[in-house]
């Protein structure tokens, strides 16, 4: 069992990020490094999936067990103590699997076409589909980021179902009128628009009429 170690009160908001095994780690990844210089405690979900995709789409070592998750990420990204947890997706005790445990957000990133399903249809067979559960009654914050193309009727009509119950929908889709000079300057804009959802200050980009 993962230890809480911090009190959530020492931070400004807690997040749950989940990892699921559609390409685009990167996100996920900038994303949890944004979080926690914004002073956000991070709750980490990843699925075994996601895991080896992140093999595949990076050169980052996998981490093979649910401590070895928290420990090469908080070092990696400089996490305070007790500031990046990791559970396990069978870790039914974590807070996140109840309601008197929710975190202010939750962002799936990416979200796979099979994950938006379970999240739909109100499935719990696993943490991640349990704690966006969670998410979704207790009305916090639940940003899904679906990573597929095209997208089919099943796909739109899921995407729908959640958008109803007030899930964002925010598919990893860049733009150039930014005009990004290179794969990180992509990334973040991405990250930057999920910042924005959870309305967290960040200056990943020029805003688009105001700055210059």
């Amino acid at each position: 069992m993962t230890k809480l170690g911090a009190d959530r009160s020492a931070f400004t908001q807690t997040i749950t990020v989940a990892i699921t095994g559609a390409s685009g780690i990167q996100y996920a990844l900038r994303l949890i490094e944004c979080l926690l210089q914004s002073d956000c405690q991070v709750y980490v979900l990843m699925s075994k999936p996601g895991k080896i995709v992140m093999g595949m789409d990076t050169d980052i070592p996998v981490p093979a067990r649910t401590s070895d998750v928290q420990s090469q990420f908080s070092e990696r990204y400089r996490a305070a103590p007790g500031q990046l947890l990791a559970f396990g997706t069978d870790e039914w005790t974590s807070p996140v699997a109840s309601g008197s445990g929710v975190p202010d957000a939750m962002v799936v990133c990416p979200c796979t076409t099979g994950t938006l399903a379970s999240l739909a249809a109100g499935n719990c067979n696993n943490l991640i589909e349990r704690a966006a559960d969670v998410v979704i009654k207790e009305n916090k914050k639940l940003i899904v980021m679906p990573r597929e193309m095209p997208f089919s009727v099943i796909h739109l009509e899921n995407m729908l179902k959640l958008a109803r119950l007030g899930v964002c929908i925010l598919p990893p889709n860049p733009a150039f009128y930014n005009r990004p000079q290179t794969l990180e300057d992509i990334i973040d804009f991405i990250v930057a628009r999920v910042l924005d959802q959870l309305q967290i200050p960040h200056d990943l980009q020029p805003r688009w009429g105001i700055d210059s």
